[in-house]
């Protein structure tokens, strides 16, 4: 780790940084859009293809894990783009793509064109928060930049509010193309958007920027990319898991009427939305990132095993079992922080695009060991195993991580 040749002096907060991180705040609220649609149209869109009831879960998970893998290799490729050409680089090529493929989401007529429409949406949408984020981070100055990731993180939750109250009244094809028009009215923001001067400052010294392979092998810089994204694992787990599979959660309490999808991603997102301002007031309060998401990490236990006694009582209590649970996951923005400020400026893109992909990803395995703990444990009890686990995992990552929020990003890996 060494400091860059020249120290770029902390930019003030002008109106082309303010404009800066809102197109990037609005990035990450497509993102978060596209990526409740499914969620919200799983079963009318399966329906609409013809998938047999009986199937309509193990069709929605592998969907779900197309979708997941496209955000996990489109997380390391924008990520070494965007440290390679430059942050902008990715926020208007990921934009593209994804606009693209949501488009032609619209008018897909089978099962496998929707997994691959899903998979390179996926990709394209993987470097929205990353590189939104790492931008954010280098263009504010040390004592503002946690709260730019804040704006960022709650703007883009509003994505989700957005997608439960309009996406499915609009019918699941129009959802996904109203989703691609958004994305190609933010590319043309974006073309007015600044670069960041620790970026530009990488480039007139010798080092290696962006480097996948060098990376990789790398055991200090996988370690701690590894680590980071073990600490947001618990916030897929209540997106990916308890919402997503509202249906089937539900009605193994015995729940009736069933609580709709639609409204479990509505508060579990206005939870989150809360959550993220709450927990990242107390990160800039305390000036550490690590109090704060301990703090969440312990309130998501406690909503667990709320939902867990509460939820079944009634759709009230569902929802705002599920709300309390998102304010209790509200760290991601925390999160985000964390990921961009452990590694230095010419490998920050890499690891602040791929960590939260990954961490997306994570609901891969998540998924399938539900499913198959579900067989024995029934379905209540597999999600709680899950849960367990990834609490404990991320628990024990998150205290083998540094304290960043003093630290200067004005450095590079030395590698």
């Amino acid at each position: 780790m060494t400091t860059l040749t020249a120290s770029v002096s902390a930019p003030g907060i002008d109106k082309r940084t303010r404009f800066t991180i809102l197109v990037a705040a609005l990035g990450y609220m497509v993102d978060v859009f596209d990526l409740i649609l499914f969620t919200l149209l799983r079963k009318p869109s399966l329906e609409s293809l013809g998938v047999a009831a009986s199937d309509m879960k193990s069709t929605g998970v592998f969907l779900l894990n197309w979708q997941m893998a496209g955000f996990i290799i489109g997380g390391i490729l924008w990520g070494v783009l965007g440290d390679k050409r430059g942050r902008l680089s990715v926020l208007l090529g990921s934009i593209l793509m994804y606009s693209l493929a949501n488009i032609a989401n619209g008018f897909v007529g089978d099962v496998t064109t929707y997994a691959a429409l899903r998979f390179i949406a996926g990709i394209g949408l993987a470097g929205e928060i990353g590189a939104g984020v790492a931008l954010a981070s280098e263009l504010l100055p040390q004592k503002y930049r946690g709260w730019g990731t804040v704006i960022i993180a709650v703007t883009g939750l509003a994505g989700a509010i957005v997608a439960a109250l309009f996406a499915e009244d609009m019918g699941w094809r129009h959802a996904y193309i109203a989703g691609g028009v958004m994305g190609l009215a933010l590319l043309v923001l974006r073309l007015s958007v600044r670069e960041s001067a620790l970026f530009e400052k990488t480039k007139t010294i010798d080092v290696s920027r962006g480097n996948l392979i060098k990376f990789v092998t790398t055991p200090r810089l996988v370690a701690k990319l590894v680590l980071v994204t073990l600490v947001g694992v618990p916030i897929w787990f209540a997106i990916g898991i308890i919402v997503t599979f509202t249906p089937e959660l539900s009605k193994a309490m015995a729940m009736s009427p069933l609580p709709k999808v639609s409204g479990a991603v509505l508060w579990v997102y206005v939870g989150l939305a809360i959550g993220g301002v709450m927990m990242g007031s107390l990160s800039q309060l305390w000036e550490s990132r690590k109090r704060a998401i301990f703090l969440s990490l312990a309130l998501t236990a406690i909503a667990v095993l709320g939902y867990a006694k509460f939820a079944s009582t009634s759709i009230t209590y569902y929802y705002s079992m599920v709300a309390i649970l998102g304010v209790s996951v509200g760290y991601w923005c925390m999160f985000l922080q964390l990921a961009a400020e452990q590694f230095g400026t010419n490998y920050r893109s890499t690891a602040a695009s791929s960590a939260p992909n990954l961490v997306r990803g994570t609901t891969i395995p998540m998924a399938l060991a539900f499913q198959a703990l579900g067989v024995h444990y029934g379905t209540l009890n597999a999600a709680y195993i899950v849960g367990g686990i990834a609490l404990v995992v991320a628990t024990i990552a998150l205290s083998l991580l540094q304290e960043t929020f003093h630290r200067d990003l004005d450095f590079v890996e030395q590698i």
